[in-house]
């Protein structure tokens, strides 16, 4: 059924190529000539000693890219932080060529959680020209973390990393489990050494570049992760460049789809399953839905699926005065859920259901966050 669904769209996409590649150059030059999201946030990195400890994020503003602010229905606490533990802190490791890096992360705690046992654990990764405090401000994250008793690590990619912030999804080494990979685990690992976090529930997601980064953590440490949810996420495997990756944003790379997943399914023999969220906006033409398309493939791969055992699921969503319509695909073995594929009608390159008024949100719903973290809940790493 999702095959089906599918075809007519990547049919479309595939007549629109000689528009697309003309589009290019100027989407690119715009992305680059971008303002970036205010600063009303920002605040020099803690010294290393210096732990700083708040009773609830900051609120940063910034424009909106055009889209209309309010709230997400269902948002518990979206007009407001929520209460809890926010902790900056960095992590220093070995990165490329065995230099040293360092990376500030932030950290959501949330007060008095439900129950008194172990933490479950997301671990988000913003997008290009943002911070970690404004993506945890966009998707409001930590009010569901709150609510329902998570810890939430948002891990920041350094301006020497990247001039725009971006995680390098499309580096070559990075894509082989270099680059700041090591140093996300190594994050993950201190947290979990400090912090009372359930090691059977760790999930990781992200948005456009830090969905990408997501996937390709999870790739080389599955073991690590019970889920993992991708937003507007290019395709693993492809780019190697920054031409390259802009050619995966805008077309996808079909030569790689299969190849990539099965370089990684060489390297580990019994690769454990990874069950595996997308999220992707209709109208996207920063990351287009042909990635989305080619990521259900991988992820097919990954848990080596057998069309014969499996079920197929669809829910369609009308539009309300608070939602997007959209569409969700289930694939099921047996009572769980491997793969959902949520398709959001005019959502843009944003988090669906985000706080309209930073950059990369939509306030229009469905909630993105809510979406994940009922996806997560039904996962556990044995």
């Amino acid at each position: 059924m999702v095959k089906k669904a599918a075809n007519p769209w990547l049919r479309g996409l595939l007549r629109a190529g000689k528009q697309q590649q003309r589009a290019l150059s100027r989407v690119f030059t715009a992305m680059a000539a971008a303002p970036k999201p205010a600063r009303a946030t920002a605040r020099p990195i803690p010294k290393p000693k210096a732990k700083r400890v708040a009773t609830a994020p900051p609120r940063a503003s910034g424009t909106a890219g055009g889209a209309a602010a309010g709230t997400a229905t269902g948002a518990p606490g979206a007009s407001a932080p929520p209460i809890g533990k926010w902790l900056a802190s960095h992590f220093t490791g070995p990165a490329d060529n065995n230099a040293v890096r360092r990376l500030s992360y932030w950290l959501y705690l949330p007060d008095n959680p439900p129950t008194p046992q172990a933490l479950p654990l997301i671990v988000m990764l913003h997008g290009c020209d943002q911070s970690a405090t404004q993506f945890a401000d966009g998707t409001r994250m930590n009010q569901w973390a709150q609510k329902l008793g998570y810890a939430v690590l948002y891990p920041q990619q350094s301006r020497a990393g990247h001039p725009h912030r971006c995680w390098k999804w499309y580096d070559r080494a990075t894509q082989q489990g270099g680059g700041e990979v090591g140093l996300i685990v190594g994050m993950i690992g201190k947290v979990m050494a400090q912090y009372p976090v359930d090691r059977q529930r760790i999930y990781i997601s992200g948005l456009s570049a830090g969905a990408g980064m997501a996937h390709i953590v999870a790739l080389h440490h599955p073991d690590l992760f019970a889920a993992i949810g991708l937003h507007s996420g290019p395709l693993f495997g492809a780019g190697h460049s920054t031409l390259g990756a802009l050619g995966v944003m805008k077309h996808g790379a079909s030569h790689r789809v299969d190849s990539a997943i099965e370089e990684i399914l060489l390297k580990r023999p019994g690769f454990p399953a990874l069950p595996t969220m997308l999220i992707q906006g209709e109208d996207d033409d920063v990351v287009r839905p042909v990635n989305q398309i080619q990521l259900m493939r991988q992820a097919q791969l990954v848990n080596r699926m057998d069309p014969a055992q499996l079920q197929f699921v669809t829910a369609t969503r009308a539009a309300t005065r608070a939602s997007n319509p959209h569409s969700i695909h289930d694939t099921r073995r047996g009572n769980k859920t491997i793969l959902r594929v949520a398709r959001i009608d005019k959502l843009k390159h944003a988090w669906s259901g985000g706080d309209a008024r930073l950059n990369y949100n939509c306030a229009t719903g469905p909630d993105a966050s809510k979406m994940l973290l009922d996806f997560f809940s039904r996962h556990r790493r044995a």
